[in-house]
């Protein structure tokens, strides 16, 4: 592996390798770009198939925390970090100890916080060897389960795309496909019946399919056929790279809007065929930025009904994606990330011109 090739290939700043081998920890941390403040993303244990595997994982993940960030709104830069192993097996108090004390080394550029297969205990013990850690429990000041703040992003970015392509807000009677129904999924879905949509679910988890189905009449859907199903709103919230070759000559919906990452199987290719199909599409990092606006919060003290509040935004974050992608009639992915660079490329100016000016008073005096 050429790793300085990766970097290069999407600019990112730093990646540190972490290696404890009498406590079994192999672990890597990417900075992709703190242009707007220290890069903040979780950390996935994961059994990866390889070293590459997981540098490519964990360089893709921290890209997409910058621009996650950025359409936010928040003065975050993206990072994300990834340990390498069995998280059945693996997982211990003194593995994530070695992990917290690698993150404390880096000084604050970066901050970890729970992600896939990783805990509020597990970065509570983190909490043990650094400060840099977010996604601990209520009781220790942190903001608990992000679920929640994440799933009202993702209803009022359903209310954003329906009020662009119907011209109401009102979702009573429409048609969803919600894709599972885990944590985020359960919220989503309990939002959007109280608003009184129909629900359609899928998940591979059966037990979590009828709890929907019980609590809010929803109708159960076997796997793929929910891709094909003949409703208004299809809102991924499981695996990424569900849009794809195969899926989207299949869909009927004409909004998607979910939780999952990375839905887009090709970013380009995929994103200009929605837009062919006349497909509205909600840009995922951007619909489903509440998980990170509700972390983001413990760092100036954790305050709920702020973090709802500002996950809230969502809403107009989206009307002004989907008002460029109109304007320009280009892809809502692609106006999304333009609309993410603008603002890293503005404040980027805004510190060197500062930087500059002090650096000139301070000569002349």
């Amino acid at each position: 592996m050429d790793v300085f090739k990766m970097m290069n290939k999407h600019s990112h700043e730093q990646v540190v390798f972490c290696n404890e081998p009498e406590i079994g920890l192999r672990a890597i941390i990417a900075i992709h770009d703190t242009s707007l403040g220290p890069s903040l993303g979780g950390c996935r244990f994961y059994n990866y198939q390889s070293d590459d595997d997981a540098m490519y994982d964990v360089l893709r993940l921290s890209r997409g925390m910058t621009y996650k960030a950025s359409i936010a709104g928040l003065n975050l830069g993206g990072g994300k970090s990834v340990i390498i192993g069995n998280p059945e097996t693996d997982k211990n108090e003194y593995l994530f100890r070695a992990f917290g004390r690698f993150v404390d080394g880096l000084g604050g550029r970066y901050i970890t916080a729970e992600d896939m297969n990783t805990s509020v205990r597990d970065m509570e013990w983190v909490r043990n060897e650094t400060q840099y850690v977010t996604g601990i429990s209520r009781a220790l000041g942190g903001s608990g389960d992000p679920s929640p703040v994440t799933a009202l992003g993702v209803f009022v970015g359903i209310q954003a795309a329906f009020k662009t392509r119907r011209g109401s807000e009102d979702l009573n009677e429409v048609k969803v496909a919600v894709q599972g129904v885990g944590h985020v999924g359960y919220h989503i879905c309990r939002l959007l019946h109280e608003a009184g949509a129909q629900l359609f679910v899928s998940d591979v988890n059966q037990l979590a399919v009828e709890t929907i189905v019980e609590e809010f009449g929803a109708t159960a859907v076997n796997g793929d056929e929910i891709y094909g199903l003949d409703v208004d709103v299809f809102a991924p919230c499981a695996m990424g790279a569900i849009l794809n070759d195969k899926t989207i000559p299949q869909l009927k919906a004409e909004i998607i809007a979910g939780a999952a990452n990375n839905q887009l199987a090709e970013s380009k290719k995929h994103g200009e065929a929605l837009l062919k199909r006349g497909i509205l599409y909600a840009p995922d990092y951007a619909i489903n930025a509440g998980g990170l606006i509700n972390v983001a919060n413990e760092l100036e003290g954790y305050n709920r009904d702020r973090a709802f509040q500002q996950a809230e935004g969502i809403y107009d974050t989206l009307m002004a994606i989907f008002k460029t992608s109109e304007a320009q009639g280009i892809p809502t992915n692609v106006a999304s990330d333009q609309l993410a660079e603008e603002r890293i490329q503005q404040v980027a100016k805004i510190k060197t011109f500062y930087t500059s000016t002090t650096h000139r008073v301070f000569k002349r005096s």
